[in-house]
């Protein structure tokens, strides 16, 4: 049987956290509480210095200026070290690096953040975990990949445009694949046969 924690209660107060970040080449400490008022895409890749992690890191960087025209932050978070952290940040991508990214990584060593957000497998690395969490602190989004295999910036985005369209037209759902600028359903059994009349 799956428990409230296993789906990580979805709907819920994500779990706080304070650590020890890397950002702009500096140590600096973070706490999940300081995002509230802006959304937050909330990522955990198994480890530094691999191979899938950082074409994920960098596509998120690459893509930060798009989360934050809709009032989106990123954050990453592994069970390395700050130190090791650095050492990625300051080895160029053609190295297998990451370079200058442009939000923080964060160093969950204790791994009680992995462990919480339950995405830590046989106590070592975690999977990759990511959660959109709204400007309350609402877990409003998750998904879990084994570690073999990225996964999409594409997608986030587009689940975190739907998230943000839902909570400001409270009176509309939004259909499978929708997309900004496409119709939405009023969940009602008589209205909403105007969505399904015009597909």
């Amino acid at each position: 049987m799956i428990s409230d924690a296993d789906c990580l209660q979805i709907g819920k107060l994500a779990p706080n956290f304070n650590a020890i970040a890397v950002y702009d080449q500096e140590f600096l400490p973070i706490q999940l509480t300081d995002y509230r008022g802006k959304y937050l895409v909330l990522f955990f890749y198994p480890l530094d210095f691999t191979f899938v992690c950082p074409t994920e890191i960098t596509a998120f960087s690459d893509n930060y200026h798009r989360f934050q025209e809709i009032n989106t932050e990123i954050l990453g978070i592994s069970v390395d070290s700050e130190y090791s952290h650095l050492a990625w940040l300051q080895t160029e991508r053609k190295n297998g690096g990451l370079g200058d990214l442009k939000f923080p990584l964060v160093s969950d060593l204790k791994k009680e953040i992995s462990r919480n957000y339950n995405v830590l497998i046989n106590d070592s690395v975690a999977l990759r975990g990511l959660f959109i969490i709204d400007k309350e602190g609402i877990i409003q989004y998750s998904v879990i990949n084994n570690l073999a295999f990225g996964r999409s910036i594409d997608e986030t985005f587009r689940v975190l445009q739907a998230i943000q369209h839902v909570q400001s037209h409270p009176d509309e759902v939004c259909p499978a694949n929708w997309n900004p600028g496409d119709r939405t359903l009023i969940p009602d059994p008589t209205k909403s046969k105007e969505y399904f009349t015009a597909i």
